[in-house]
């Protein structure tokens, strides 16, 4: 499989996660059935800048905002989560249980 076409299956699932909701780099992982969460933490690192991919919606398995450093600044991704309705406390999604989404509700 070539890097470039993970990569854009990554990024279509990304783009399908819901506004207000997240998801973890180990469910897209589960999805595809291809790789793992950090070839899909990978992937999401190498989003050309300027993109329609909602990777602010990408955490990792605790909750936690682990690629925050991949923003503009370290308060991007916080702030883009906020601005959508999800509470975040020291770098952590508040009820994150009741905000995950998993890529297979496409399919229910």
């Amino acid at each position: 499989m070539k890097e470039t076409h993970y990569f854009d299956l990554v990024y279509d699932v990304t783009r399908l996660i819901p506004k207000g909701r997240v998801t973890t780099y180990g469910a897209i992982a589960d999805y595809l059935a291809l790789g793992s969460a950090r070839m899909v933490g990978w992937a999401l690192n190498h989003l050309p800048k300027n993109n329609d991919v909602p990777a602010h919606r990408v955490i990792n398995r605790k909750g936690e905002l682990s690629g925050k450093l991949q923003f503009p600044s370290p308060t991007t991704m916080e702030e883009r989560l906020v601005a959508e309705g999800i509470e975040v406390r020291d770098d952590k999604v508040v009820h994150f249980d009741r905000v995950f989404w998993h890529p297979k509700e496409i399919e229910a």
